[in-house]
């Protein structure tokens, strides 16, 4: 006889309390696989922490391309951010032959980003050691990488959201896209942290060789993560023509849907503008090498998980979540201080501090919108909601980092050629200027949230709870 072990009620209560997903798994969806599918989200973390985290900092210290290029390049992977609803709503009608909507996108969106990374170690190399007559072909090598690794993202990203919501029950979906939502942060945390001790004493070929490496693991991983996730349905014929008009038309239509879109734009742009100049200035102001500038994704990371779980226990209290983006835009500015002042006291251990701070202020901002978002009044909107402050998100930060760049090497030539005067001629006026305007974009935000908060809590969000596993992706 098989004897089974069946845990007491309390041992559960005490799981499902401090294993917040420990509920998100179900009989069609068991624990196994919820955790397999969860590692494509944990590869576009490895992802983003090699291209936001630290090719900037090697491009622009290392190598010595301009500024404003790294942020061209580097916010490339977000030019297909506005069509993540289109794609999502094309996986959802996708007429295939085979009986599968999703995987033809994932294995499409896998393929792209592991030849973004392939030819990103050539382009590297081009870019360390130009041939004349030829810095341009380096150039617009890697600006070709991070595009097709962008447009992977976004495609492998959109559909696998959507294969976890059609595995998933009806009842267990925020909880499922919760969980994959922190598996991308872990994913950058631990990327971030790998790739700071791999490169610890930076070579150009040590830096090929990392790359290579984050091309293999990130198609494993994926590949290892929709193997057999899908199943086959019946046959789909043509889709409507006009169906994703009439949607986007009957968005627009939601009351306050446009200024809380703008709202969304104009919070991630106040903190993403800094995501490719972080490291440079810790690396050319502050001196610190790569590996150390590396640990400032996990840093910042960091940051927004631990916002992600304080967030839910202030929802859970009735905390509404405009006033909850409210703090995360209050807590910026002492964050953007703090990496401002780290220059003059020429203090690592501040700018540090400032960074995981911007890190756990724009999770706050990102958990309150997302919530705003699912309280939309029209329930049967939720998707399509969803997609476009998702689109909304990545557009405003790939725009953002581009003009934090170029913002950056402007100044810092007005600086140098005696414009702007001699106390302002040193190389840390440039990042000081974007910090700055970071700032007043905050106070903007702020004034845009204050027609979004509700005047009193609804009766739902009083008396429901908002755990951990709630919270969407």
């Amino acid at each position: 006889m098989r004897l089974m072990f069946r845990p007491p009620p309390w041992l559960l209560a005490l799981a499902s309390r401090y294993m917040p997903f420990a509920d998100a798994v179900s009989h069609d969806l068991p624990l196994g696989r919820l955790l397999r599918l969860s590692l494509f989200q944990a590869a576009i973390g490895i992802t983003l922490a090699l291209l936001v985290g630290t090719l900037n900092r090697v491009m622009i210290v290392e190598l010595g391309v301009p500024a404003w290029w790294v942020a061209l390049s580097v916010a490339l992977p977000l030019v297909f951010a506005p069509l993540r609803a289109l794609i999502g709503y094309r996986s959802d009608t996708h007429p295939s032959a085979l009986g599968l909507r999703r995987l033809p996108y994932l294995w499409v969106g896998t393929l792209l980003m592991f030849g973004g990374l392939a030819i990103m170690p050539f382009a590297l190399l081009a870019l360390a050691e130009p041939r004349e007559g030829y810095l341009w072909t380096g150039r617009i090598g890697a600006a070709l990488a991070f595009l097709l690794v962008g447009a992977g993202i976004q495609m492998t990203q959109t559909s696998g959201l959507a294969l976890a919501s059609d595995i998933a029950q009806e009842d267990k979906r925020p909880r499922v896209v919760a969980l994959l939502y922190a598996m991308q942060l872990m994913g950058m945390v631990v990327g971030s942290a790998c790739l700071g001790w791999l490169l610890h004493d930076f070579t150009p070929l040590r830096m090929i060789q990392v790359v290579q490496t984050s091309a293999v693991v990130v198609v494993v991983l994926c590949l290892f993560s929709f193997w057999k996730q899908e199943a086959r349905g019946a046959r789909r014929g043509r889709r409507e023509s006009d169906g994703f008009a009439k949607n986007w038309s009957r968005l627009m239509a939601i009351p306050r849907m446009r200024r809380f879109l703008w709202t969304v734009g104009l919070g991630t742009s106040a903190f993403s503008m800094q995501d490719v100049l972080l490291e440079p200035f810790g690396g050319e102001i502050l001196r610190l090498d790569v590996g150390l500038t590396s640990s400032l994704t996990a840093l910042s990371a960091g940051g927004s998980l631990l916002a992600f779980l304080l967030s839910a226990r202030m929802l859970s209290k009735g905390l509404d979540a405009c006033r909850l983006a409210a703090i995360g835009a209050l807590l910026g500015l002492p964050a953007f201080a703090c990496v401002i002042f780290s220059a003059p006291l020429d203090s690592s251990l501040l700018f540090r501090f400032g960074s995981a701070l911007i890190g756990f202020a724009g999770g706050l901002f990102s958990v309150g919108m997302l919530i705003t978002a699912m309280e939309m009044p029209d329930k049967e909107m939720t998707g399509m909601v969803l997609g476009a402050w998702g689109a909304v998100q990545a557009t405003a930060a790939g725009v953002s980092m581009a003009l934090g760049g170029v913002l950056r090497d402007a100044i810092t030539s007005l600086a140098s050629t005696g414009w702007l005067g001699e106390p302002l001629n040193s190389p840390a006026t440039g990042y000081s200027f974007v910090f700055h305007l970071e700032i007043y974009f905050l106070f903007v935000v702020l004034i845009a949230l204050g027609p979004l908060v509700r005047r009193r809590q609804s009766k739902s969000s009083a008396t429901q709870p908002m755990g951990l596993a709630e919270l969407p992706g």
